[in-house]
């Protein structure tokens, strides 16, 4: 697994699900309101670290339930 300490992962999970959408999409209004630099740029880098964790963590649960189904099988 990825991430062996839960709250890490649920930490992680909490930043891709919650955080990272919220900061991209209010960093995206608001700079189009104010004419603020560099939109597209810092909106796509956000999504972008977005999606990567977002791949971390659904890698470590493919790895955890593939650890709880050989529990399982023993």
């Amino acid at each position: 697994m990825i991430f062996k300490d839960s709250r890490v992962y649920d930490v992680l999970k909490w930043i891709a699900l919650i955080f990272l959408p919220a900061i991209a999409t209010l960093w995206f209004t608001v700079a189009k309101i104010w004419g603020l630099p560099y939109i597209a740029e810092i909106t796509g880098t956000l999504v972008a670290i977005d999606t990567f964790i977002g791949a971390l963590i659904g890698i470590s649960n493919i790895q955890y339930n593939a650890l709880k189904e050989g529990e399982k099988d023993e």
